[in-house]
């Protein structure tokens, strides 16, 4: 039934008030090649059961991660999320509370964004943190952005080490600026960032652990960089990592940015996510989105407020940070739940369960022929060069049942020296009988 909410006199009536004769006029500034003139390709309309039963048809085609055995990372993370989060997000109170503009109202939705500051303050090692960003790319694009108004300069470097999604975000963002540096791939670690800083660098990008797995060297590139009046900005995708690595704010870093989905959201699709991003307290002005704050009213008691917020919704636009209107409330909610249930000790125990099922995946693979484990440092992420194409590898093991990882080539296409990498992860949940099936399949492909 088509959904006509207006009558035809009212219709006219609202044309007479704007002074046009037809709706057509509305359209006038359109040429008239651009017009559909024909029949839009798409199916006759159906019956709602027919459409239910057609697109059950098609969700029956897809691959869950929980249906066999697998290996896919690459800045999105298959971890076991209580079932207590998704009780506690959809209870009324939480699941219908959008972004407070009037927050003394909202004292649980602020004093929920407060403990999530907190926990990612702690996470990070660094002084302040926001109420969360939409993901971790776009993180590192508002990051970037933050860096050129602090230093006054324009010079950015990313690490060939950054997420080839997060390095194509910041490009858009910036629409491919002359003074944005993007640093060849380096699959085995190699290529130094720090031989690139300048007197003109605003700040440099890097990830740990990064794209391919590896674990970067922090302090010394935080001292190459303040020696030249740049600042240090640190991604990490798998925020679990966090648990076992010591923290990049330690190590002299100025901005961390992360994607928060391993805590307390699911894979999704690939989204919504949830952007962390913490910083130094002299740099919090220039940090783009809110921060919550604590306080006591007039009769003493604890109470929450909205400390600062540097998006344009509340203050004029020209003097805005960020266009950023709105975060990703339920996902943070989802993270502090989920980080609150497992503690500082569960959280560490949990990154020493990821750490020791990627090492039982490396030895595993390094014993079959035709593979080439390139890592000696990383966290429950590797890269490995197989004997042929990976596209190919990966689609013979998805035939047998075993999604294998992501091959570098769909990220980074056009790349001949990337074509028979792929990195693959492992966390908690994959098995010893997942391993081996990995690697036997990988025999039978390569052999």
């Amino acid at each position: 039934m088509r959904y006509l909410p207006h009558s035809d006199a009212e219709r006219a009536e609202m044309l007479a008030t704007i002074g046009i004769a037809s709706e057509d006029a509305l359209f006038s500034a359109v040429p008239r090649a651009a017009y559909n003139t024909g029949a839009i390709d798409l199916p006759a309309h159906s019956p709602e059961f027919l459409v239910e039963a057609h697109m059950r048809a098609l969700s029956g085609k897809n691959r869950a991660a929980g249906d066999g055995p697998f290996f896919v990372g690459a800045g999105a993370y298959r971890h076991h999320v209580p079932a207590t989060v998704d009780h506690l997000i959809q209870r009324s109170e939480w699941l219908t509370a959008y972004t407070p503009y009037q927050p003394e109202i909202s004292q649980g939705t602020l004093q929920m964004l407060f403990e999530f500051q907190t926990q990612v303050a702690k996470l990070t090692g660094m002084e302040v943190a926001n109420a969360s960003l939409y993901d971790g790319s776009t993180g590192t694009a508002e990051a970037v952005l933050m860096a050129r108004r602090l230093t006054r300069k324009k010079k950015l470097v990313l690490s060939g080490g950054l997420h080839p999604h997060y390095r194509d975000v910041v490009k858009a963002y910036l629409k491919d600026d002359p003074d944005l540096a993007c640093l060849p791939a380096s699959p085995q670690g190699q290529g130094d960032i720090l031989d690139h800083i300048d007197d003109q660098t605003a700040a440099i990008v890097i990830q740990t652990p990064d794209f391919y797995g590896h674990l970067r060297d922090l302090q010394k590139a935080a001292d190459t960089a303040h020696a030249k009046g740049a600042l240090l900005i640190v991604v990490v995708t798998e925020v679990v990592s966090l648990g076992l690595l010591e923290a990049p704010g330690t190590f002299g870093a100025d901005i961390v940015v992360a994607e928060g989905q391993s805590i307390g959201n699911a894979l999704n699709f690939g989204g919504p996510y949830v952007g962390l991003m913490a910083t130094r307290k002299e740099f919090v002005r220039q940090m783009p989105g809110r921060l919550c704050g604590e306080t006591v009213d007039a009769e003493g008691k604890r109470g929450f407020v909205l400390t600062l917020s540097t998006r344009e919704q509340h203050i004029r636009r020209e003097k805005a940070t960020s266009n950023i209107c709105t975060n990703s409330g339920l996902c943070a909610l989802a993270f502090t739940i989920h980080m609150s249930l497992l503690g500082e000790a569960g959280l560490t125990r949990l990154a020493r369960l990821n750490h020791s099922r990627a090492i039982a995946l490396a030895d595993a693979l390094a014993r079959v022929p035709g593979v080439e484990v390139l890592n000696k440092t990383f966290f429950n992420e590797f890269t490995i060069r197989v004997g042929k194409p990976a596209d190919d590898v990966i689609e013979a093991l998805a035939q047998r049942n075993v999604l294998a990882g992501v091959p570098v080539s769909r990220l980074e296409p056009g790349k001949p020296e990337l074509e028979n990498l792929i990195v693959l992860a492992a966390t908690e949940l994959t098995t010893d009988a997942d391993i081996a099936a990995l690697a036997n399949g990988l025999k039978e492909v390569l052999a």
